[in-house]
């Protein structure tokens, strides 16, 4: 893999071919897709491994020390040996990184492969196309959240932890003195905080960039600072020191600015010769902050997995980073502004010399990195799901084209810009509509759909076909899209499986309300580290005539292999695993089989303590809302009405997202499809033919169970293929 190293000896930035990291237990991999360098504290690295033997001493003065130590200890000899050696061993850089999870460690909870995650710490997410992270320095990244912008996570949290020990509140006028890319992160913070916002520089340009992207209300140059202070610069609440300088100046400027009992922050890497009189006139409260939050520096926390008890440190560094995501999420941390650069991984050098050889370096300079080749593999060996398919991947044949294909499939396909390229029907009349309703694609048979140069074939026929339509697609090379459920049976599974791994290509099953947007935002709230979760998923379904094809067993297969397969998809994706323990009730009244009850509860248990209920009901009022979801973890909890109305609570706060039409994921799963078929790019979630093999298990926990007062139940343990 690819990784960007500097030379001690003479500071030289080289992009190297290195061997990829191992996992360790209390680990994770990270396939990086965008790392950020961060141009204060990058460019001394390469400032000071530029600088002669001598001054590299003069500058670490704590260094020759240990050397001397060394060569009372070891001899001279050994030491010189010893001094070389170190000299010439390429350094890693970076430390702020976004990308998505390879592997996880045996003793690591609350990540999977496939996480979308930021990650930070120096020596841990570097500028590499694999990183090595301990979890506590891994958080969640939302999909709506791009890596780019994701990478900013912790440097963003170094800004933040400065805000949190300068103890702002809202309307206090707060200055941050140096505005590189930490000062504006910072001054972006407090505006987001209520504060009003003074920003200092000796750069004009990055006055200029403070002021166009909204990160200070005032911003002053250093020079406009001299004996009588202009009146916004007075008796500030706070001042946070971000610059990056070995002079006193600032220090010696920031009392001058504050109030009296008013704080300071040190935040750079500043001179630190304080001037005692200044200070104790005013009793300035001078704090510094360390890097990232609480933990840092701290092996049991950031090697060793051990968070400290959110009762007595609620801002570790992990929870900083994960602050930052939040805030980016909502909008409300605008970093997209900051980016100036974006370099590919193999011109990284090139980046580098920009950072001393310009006057003003650039601010937020995004590092890019390709696919890794352990992604793939990975990737591949777990869905087989990377090969490209045969065929234009954004053309899609059809077959089936019933109400909810002509209502929501085929809308959703062209919506995510998939064009039409075979409409084929059981009798080619509806086809044929379909194909003169929207002005593209040709009518044909099942078999023309399948021989098409369409790279996806989507199966939207009755369930009873669902599998061998699928299989066949498979077979040809294509990827394959099958409406719910894939399968009515274990043996229909298992050669879905088998066509799967023999082909390669990609099989998405219509599990959609996991692309809801509210459903995103209630996994996301409720993703508490190290927390189990629980989960109550309730269907007011209503009745379907005796004779409607879902409840034939052959045909339909009954409601809840034919529809209950959503909401185990749902609920298993909001756990974010499959269940260990299947448990299932089912209700069939006089006239229906145990396979056709249009009632029924499922249980499911997890690995890690988290439980989830399912109730499906026929006999609900019709003026209750069909579908209701509540989930709970870690002291939060959230309702998600319908996919309509989404109430979150946190503690005793709640807020309420309310979307103006109702949106179960159709067209957002046809969205993420195309993304993952042009860029080879894997399902990142649980597998769906394994959420399937749920919903087949509970119906054969129903029917294994002892039957009593037409009460049917069962309880077995789930071993996914």
């Amino acid at each position: 893999m690819q990784q960007v190293t500097q030379r001690l000896r003479n500071g030289a930035v080289e992009v190297l071919d290195v061997p990829e990291p191992v996992l360790t237990p209390e680990t994770v991999l990270v396939d990086v897709r965008a790392s950020l360098l961060s141009a204060g504290t990058e460019r001394a690295k390469v400032e000071a491994g530029k600088m002669s033997l001598i001054g590299k001493a003069r500058a670490r003065p704590d260094q020759v020390a240990q050397v001397i130590d060394k060569a009372r200890s070891d001899g001279m000899l050994e030491t010189v040996r010893a001094v070389r050696a170190r000299l010439d061993q390429p350094s890693v850089l970076g430390y702020s990184a976004a990308g998505i999870v390879l592997a996880v460690g045996s003793r690591v909870r609350g990540v999977a492969v496939g996480d979308r995650v930021a990650i930070g710490g120096g020596d841990y997410a570097v500028h590499a196309e694999i990183d090595r992270v301990p979890a506590n320095l891994c958080v969640p990244l939302p999909e709506s959240v791009p890596f780019e912008e994701g990478c900013f996570a912790c440097v963003g949290s170094i800004a933040l932890h400065g805000v949190r020990q300068a103890d702002v509140s809202l309307g206090e006028r707060v200055v941050v003195l140096g505005l590189g890319l930490v000062g504006q992160l910072t001054g972006l913070l407090l505006r987001a905080a209520g504060c009003t916002v003074v920003g200092i520089d000796l750069n004009a340009a990055l006055l200029d960039n403070a002021r166009t992207i909204g990160a200070a209300d005032f911003c002053l140059p250093r020079t406009a600072l001299g004996d009588v202070m202009p009146r916004e610069a007075e008796n500030c609440d706070a001042v946070i020191v971000t610059a990056a300088t070995p002079s006193n100046d600032p220090v010696e400027l920031a009392p001058r600015l504050c109030r009296d009992r008013g704080r300071v922050v040190i935040v750079g890497d500043v001179g630190l010769q304080i001037p005692r009189a200044p200070y104790y006139d005013k009793e300035i409260d001078l704090r510094l902050s360390r890097s990232y939050g609480p933990g840092r520096y701290d092996p049991a926390y950031e090697e060793h997995g051990q968070d400290y008890p959110i009762g007595y440190v609620r801002w570790t560094e992990g929870r900083n980073m994960k602050a930052i995501v939040e805030l980016i999420a909502a909008e409300r941390l605008p970093v997209a502004r900051l980016i100036t650069a974006r370099v590919p991984v193999d011109e990284a050098a090139t980046a580098y010399e920009r950072l001393t050889a310009e006057e003003a370096s650039p601010l937020g300079v995004v590092i890019q990195y390709p696919e890794s080749a352990l992604f793939t593999a990975v990737t591949s060996a777990s869905n087989g799901a990377l090969t490209k398919p045969k065929g234009a991947v954004d053309q899609a044949s059809i077959i089936g084209t019933g109400s909810f294909a002509q209502r929501i499939l085929i809308p959703g396909l062209r919506a995510a810009g998939f064009s039409i390229n075979t409409v084929a029907s059981a009798s080619g009349v509806s086809a044929h509509a379909v194909v003169e309703q929207i002005g593209m694609g040709t009518v044909g048979t099942p078999e023309d759909a399948l021989a098409s140069d369409a790279g996806l074939l989507v199966v939207a026929t009755r369930h009873a076909s669902h599998a061998e339509l699928a299989e066949r697609g498979l077979r040809a090379g294509k990827a394959v899209f099958v409406e719910k459920p894939p399968c009515l049976t274990r043996e229909e599974l298992q050669r879905l499986r088998d066509a799967r791994a023999a082909g390669g290509c990609e099989l998405a099953v219509g599990f959609n309300r996991r692309h809801a947007p509210l459903a995103i935002r209630l996994r996301e709230h409720v993703s508490v580290g190290g927390h189990p979760r629980q989960i109550i998923i309730r269907v007011n379904a209503g009745r379907l005539p005796d004779d409607h094809w879902t409840n034939d067993p052959q045909e339909g297969g009954g409601r809840l292999l034919g529809e209950g397969c959503h909401f185990v998809d749902l609920a298993c994706w909001l756990v974010g695993a499959v269940p260990t323990m299947v448990q299932a009730t089912l209700q069939p009244l006089e006239s229906e089989t145990l396979q056709t009850a249009q009632r029924f509860l499922v249980s499911l248990g997890f690995a890690d303590g988290s439980l989830a209920t399912i109730l499906y009901t026929d006999q609900g009022a019709s003026g209750l809302a069909k579908e209701y979801v509540e989930a709970h973890s870690g002291g939060r909890s959230g309702v998600l009405h319908d996919f309509r109305r989404l109430e979150l609570f946190d503690g005793p706060s709640r807020s309420e997202i309310k979307e103006r039409r109702q949106d179960k994921g159709h067209r957002a799963q046809f969205v993420d499809l195309r993304r993952r078929l042009t860029t080879n790019d894997s399902q990142h979630d649980i597998d769906p033919l394994d959420l399937m093999q749920v919903t087949l298990t509970a119906l054969q926990s129903a029917a294994s169970a002892p039957q009593s007062d037409s009460s049917p139940s069962g309880n077995l343990t789930f071993h996914p293929a």
